[in-house]
């Protein structure tokens, strides 16, 4: 199973979070942005329906792929580079 690791992190004036090199939008608190990645996280490991999917690579390359509705990621939260204060 595949994991996906959201990160609550200080962003353009406020809070995102972040998975790998992505950020949200920005929210004013950091509270806001915790529940955000918590929901975010959440729907991530919800099943769905299997469904032929097509998608480009970033060598420009089209793949033709069938997504299984009940392969979903473990998805996570971590919140542990909050400054003290926070």
């Amino acid at each position: 199973m595949s994991e996906i690791h959201y990160r609550i992190v200080e962003h353009d004036g406020g809070w995102a979070y972040k998975v790998d090199d992505v950020y949200s939008e920005t929210f004013a608190t950091h509270d806001d942005a915790l529940a955000a990645a918590r929901d975010a996280a959440a729907r991530q490991e919800l099943g769905g329906e299997t469904e032929g999917i097509v998608f480009q690579t970033a060598d420009g390359k089209w793949h033709r792929e069938v997504a299984r509705g009940d392969d979903r990621p473990h998805a996570d939260v971590d919140d542990t580079d909050v400054p003290s204060g926070q």
